[in-house]
């Protein structure tokens, strides 16, 4: 199964939206992650950011974030009503699908000594990545907030940084841990006495004598009185019971609540759990849920359903696909071919890096190899797609030739279709090259590092991954050569034919590897 790891930087800053938008663009400018959420608050003046991929993109992705943000944010003339130390202030990993707390602990140690080392920027480890039991919880290491850090990082050897430097830049410090997932939730009061929200706040968090799970602060936002919360554990202290707590506390006081909003996203099991306690459902059956049953494992299929998926896909593969690439029809062709050629040498990869994770022998690289195994990974999902994308390419730029051309305006319009449509169908197959070639590095590494009883499995992951490329080619090619206008297509022939070079190099490195380790 592929791992996938989420990731919740908060940022110090919501009132300049440009800088924001630049961190956002840093995020987005690595290809394995996907962008979730944007959620800002002017008064807090924070951003938090939610954002998914691989261990290998988030890590790079977060990197990329605290980078941006350390250039354009000084927390010297920073100001808002939400404590912060940096102007990446905490940066959270969670374990999602395949993935374990082991691992975000691992991101997190590497990217803390990355960031320390690279970006001169103070680093706290935190929750269950924290190196001191004092550090688990981020209150402690926000104590005093920027100011109060700053003052007594260079003489307190309490406040030292797990990394980087102790002495705190303009961006300050950041801190970086794992953890389960966590709900932010605010709750707004009928009143502007901030004075209640503080005495609600301290009766509702656990550290002053209220529930478990829940850390709680009183604040003034948008003229109304806040209880800014984070439910550490939804399963043990549930959404409900917090607002009725908060309902009843704030009668108490002449005021009630005026409305709640969430930061960031929350687990669907949050709601579910909600709505149950609020209707009393106590017979209740999760797989009740009408989407729940729909979308389960085995959900309306049948055992004579002829499609299979493996762990991960995006998208189901017919298990008659050589049949249908048999028959006598247009589409599935070459360029679906090379995509399939392509998923099966990514399996390949990710399999020789399975077979050497867990290996004493291997003990040095095992770290090498879960990156590449979830790299292989990505890499056999977006192959697999790829099979059924390139037919409807082909599909859709034979629909364009089909278009009215009666007149000159629509001999125009369908042109411009057909052009737009035979780029879009090389550029399907580029894409797959670009991919094949990435397979390729990962099988050499595995033919130089990994198990030598699969020695011959990575050099077949590799010969699969240059098939691929092969097809690619081929495809990209001849939709390019049939445009009118050739320069068009002529950055791609020109990416093209550096994928092709790349190859060449690598063909002659793993065959070099494979006869000085096993001689095949």
């Amino acid at each position: 199964m592929s791992q996938l790891i989420e990731c919740i930087p908060n940022f110090s800053e919501a009132r300049r939206p440009e800088v924001i938008d630049q961190i956002i663009a840093a995020i987005q400018s690595v290809s394995e992650v996907k962008l979730l959420d944007r959620s800002s608050d002017i008064d807090h003046n924070r951003t938090v950011l939610t954002f998914a991929g691989s261990i290998v993109g988030v890590e790079e992705a977060a990197f990329r974030a605290i980078k941006t943000a350390a250039e354009l944010i000084d927390l010297d003339k920073h100001s808002g009503a939400h404590p912060r130390i940096g102007a990446t202030d905490v940066v959270p990993f969670v374990p999602l699908s395949g993935a374990s707390m082991d691992e975000c602990i691992a991101i997190a140690q590497r990217l803390g000594q990355r960031v320390g080392s690279e970006l001169s920027i103070p680093v706290y480890l935190y929750e269950a990545a924290a190196s001191r039991p004092e550090r688990a919880n981020l209150e402690n290491i926000r104590r005093g907030q920027y100011e109060g850090l700053k003052k007594e990082i260079e003489s307190d050897p309490s406040r030292k940084p797990d990394f980087g430097p102790a002495k705190l830049p303009k961006a300050g410090a950041t801190v970086i841990g794992a953890r389960a997932p966590l709900i932010a939730f605010n709750v707004y009061l009928t009143t502007d006495d901030v004075g209640i929200a503080k005495k609600i706040a301290k009766a509702v968090r656990q550290s002053s004598g209220g529930f478990r799970y829940v850390k709680g602060l009183g604040l003034l936002v948008d003229g109304r009185a806040q209880i800014s919360m984070n439910l550490t554990n939804f399963h043990e202290t549930s959404i409900a019971r917090v607002v009725e707590f908060i309902r009843r506390e704030a009668q108490r006081y002449g005021a009630g609540i005026h409305h709640s909003e969430l930061v960031g996203l929350i687990p669907q099991e949050a709601l579910v759990d909600a709505a149950v306690w609020y209707t009393q459902l106590d017979q209740f059956d999760k797989e009740q849920i009408l989407e729940s049953r729909l979308f389960s494992v085995d959900g309306g299929r049948s055992s004579n359903d002829q499609t299979s998926s493996g762990p991960g896909s995006s998208a189901p593969m017919p298990a008659s696909f050589i049949e249908q690439l048999a028959s006598p029809t247009p589409t599935p062709g070459g360029g679906s071919a090379g995509a399939y050629a392509g998923a099966m040498a990514a399996a390949l990869v990710a399999m020789v890096a399975g077979l050497t994770i867990g290996k004493k022998k291997y003990a040095e690289v095992e770290a090498e190899m879960q990156a590449i195994r979830v790299v292989a990974e990505n890499l056999r999902v977006e192959l697999t797609q790829a099979v059924d994308d390139d037919s409807s390419a082909f599909e859709v730029l034979m629909a364009k030739f089909k278009m009215p051309k009666e007149t000159e305006e629509e001999k125009n319009v369908r042109n411009a279709a057909i052009l737009q449509a035979t780029l879009n169908a090389a550029h399907i197959p580029l894409h797959v090259a670009e991919d094949a070639v990435k397979v390729m590095e990962l099988a050499l590494k595995c033919a130089r590092h990994g198990n030598a009883n699969a020695l011959s499995d990575s050099m077949s992951g590799f010969a699969m991954a240059r098939a691929s490329l092969t097809a690619a080619s081929c495809n990209v090619r001849i939709n390019i050569n049939s445009l009118e206008d050739k320069s068009t297509g002529g950055k791609m022939l020109n990416e093209l034919a550096q994928l092709e070079k790349e190859a060449d190099k690598l063909e002659k490195e793993i065959r070099s590897v494979v006869s000085e380790r096993g001689g095949i």
